[in-house]
């Protein structure tokens, strides 16, 4: 519920702070006094649209708060949750309405969007007036207030999860049409670059290994000749180690007649052969090394060839070439078997279909009674708003082939206000008057189930008086008995079913130059003199405040016998 509401500096109100409470709360005053200003900042916070005009004049800025506290839960606050808001002080709703027209939107002072914060207003307050097109009035509201007036949550949530299975299952088989249609338009173009991709049989990291050995071979190519040429002059006719090799014989046959001078001259010799077979055998390895098929080279060049024309005319780098042919693979694949997919994807709708219409059958069947006895029961609410003539229907339209994740109804609250008419839509037949307590008899039968915790009713009972002003206050009181009911009254009758009076008036501040608006509540006295003043006009007669008292003590019995249910539900 509201538990206070402040405002700064919002047209005529420069600082003002209601403390608010549980069950049925009215604001009166006189006209001009700033009742539709209050009402405006309300809106503000709750998210309505901004406007840079509502800034009091000479204000930079001016700025709405409303503080609930709220049951642990409350849909308003998992909606806080999945805004990663913190919750665990209920909610602080605060709007910041700067004079350039921009404004700032918090909830428990994190910045939110203007959509989050509306969103969260929405689910906690409630704002009717003979003039409001939002809330009852909105014909997209008229089916959830119709399922939660017949409990009907398990099968709106059945339906709900029917239809979004059966979405998923229709989405899967149109997906799966659409690639079997697309291969097979492609299925010849297919099967030729499937057969083409596996007679060229790619290997990945294969384009890499043949670049690195044709580069070898190209390399060792250029070398040859040298590597030849060294070793026709180390092992070739024209080697020096057989003319060495028979000059170191003779000199070691000598060897033993001087061998002092023999000795210094063979032995260098025999080591000049030995490093002459050294090189001849590392040129004949280096030789043998470089040694390749010309015809080796070629395939090479020819497979890279190939691979890389493959690659263009494909589109993939060389390395993606066995991806594509698998790629090609499973579509040919899904030419084979798509039909049979299709099948049982196909019988995997009809499923999900046949499944679907269970569940928005019986939330059709649920419909159908709960609208029968809502519209009893609002039926038996409008006599004493003196609505004896008029009858209220809830007008079902069902459309099985519009499959929709709220089931096949559309829903509308219709109205015939006078005999002998055609009953039309609520917002289109009822005049102000009528509009205002079809809306109060709706939300006597419906508030406890699926409204806000807090109701704001702005001059309702606008246009009536006596007997009807007093129906209404009764139905007032017995909404707030559910829940918290703020209520902008200029009906006497009304004022005095409230538990708690709050006072609007405009006074003159600074000195006579400028007008503010205060709001403070009334005690009992003064209350009684408020009462007077509206039964009487300008002019309190103590005729108007024996009247007033006589209201009073009428309407404190009824408060009287609820103080004990309201304490519980403070607590």
């Amino acid at each position: 519920m509201l538990v206070r509401l402040s405002v700064r500096d919002i047209v005529l109100i420069d600082r003002l702070d209601i403390d608010f409470s549980i069950g049925l709360s009215a604001l009166t005053g006189e006209t001009g006094a700033g009742k539709s200003i209050l009402l405006d900042a309300f809106a503000l916070a709750l998210g309505a649209r901004g406007d840079g005009s509502l800034v009091r004049h000479g204000a930079e800025q001016g700025q709405v708060t409303a503080v609930f506290d709220l049951a642990s839960d409350h849909p308003a606050l998992r909606l806080a949750r999945e805004a990663d808001l913190e919750t665990q002080d209920g909610l602080i709703l605060r709007r910041v309405q700067y004079a350039d027209g921009r404004t700032r939107a918090l909830i428990n002072d994190q910045p939110v969007s203007v959509q989050t914060l509306r969103a969260l207003g929405n689910s906690i307050v409630e704002i009717h007036g003979q003039h409001d097109e939002r809330a009852l009035l909105d014909a997209a509201t008229h089916r959830a207030l119709l399922d939660a007036f017949g409990e009907l949550e398990r099968d709106v949530e059945a339906t709900s999860k029917a239809h979004a299975a059966l979405a998923s299952a229709t989405l899967a088989a149109e997906q799966e049409r659409e690639l079997v249609a697309a291969a097979r338009r492609d299925a010849d173009y297919l099967k030729h670059a499937h057969e083409e991709l596996t007679r060229l049989a790619p290997e990945h990291g294969e384009e890499e290994i043949l670049g690195r050995r044709r580069t070898a071979m190209q390399q060792a190519e250029k070398i040859a000749d040298d590597l030849a040429e060294a070793h026709e002059a180390v092992a070739g006719q024209s080697s020096p180690s057989p003319a060495l090799s028979a000059l170191l014989r003779r000199l070691e046959r000598r060897s033993d007649q001087l061998s002092e001078l023999i000795e210094p001259i063979a032995r260098p010799l025999g080591a000049a052969l030995d490093q002459l077979e050294e090189a001849r055998l590392a040129l004949e390895a280096a030789l043998a090394a470089t040694a390749f098929d010309q015809g080796e080279l070629d395939r090479i060049e020819e497979r890279l060839f190939a691979l890389r024309a493959a690659a263009r005319k494909y589109g993939v780098p060389v390395d993606m070439l066995v991806e594509q042919a698998s790629e090609f693979a499973k579509k040919l694949a899904a030419i084979d078997a798509g039909e049979e997919r299709l099948a049982a994807l196909d019988r995997d709708v009809a499923t999900a279909t046949a499944a679907y219409h269970d569940a928005a059958t019986k939330l059709s069947a649920g419909r159908a009674q709960a609208a029968r006895r809502l519209d009893r029961a609002v039926m038996a609410e409008l006599a004493p708003l003196k609505l004896e003539q008029a009858r209220f229907i809830t007008k079902l339209e069902t459309d099985r082939a519009a499959r929709s994740s709220s089931g096949f109804e559309r829903v509308e609250f219709h109205v015939q206000t006078n005999p002998g008419t055609l009953p039309g839509p609520l917002m289109k037949v009822a005049s102000g008057g009528e509009l205002s307590r079809f809306l109060l008899a709706l939300k006597v039968v419906a508030a406890d189930r699926g409204s806000a915790p807090t109701l704001v009713f702005d001059e309702i009972d606008s246009g009536s008086g006596g007997a009807v002003a007093d129906a209404i206050g009764q139905r007032l009181a017995r909404l707030a008995e559910r829940v918290q009911v703020i209520g902008v009254t200029h009906a006497p009758q009304v004022a005095a079913r409230a538990e708690r009076h709050y006072l609007i008036t405009k006074a003159v501040a600074e000195g006579g130059r400028r007008s503010v608006t205060r709001v403070e509540p009334l005690d009992t006295a003064r209350r009684r003199e408020e009462i007077a003043r509206m039964l009487a006009g300008e002019t309190i007669t103590q005729e108007a405040r024996a009247a007033a008292e006589r209201l009073l003590g009428v309407s404190s019995a009824p408060r009287r016998r609820n103080a004990k249910s309201a304490s519980a539900r403070s607590g």
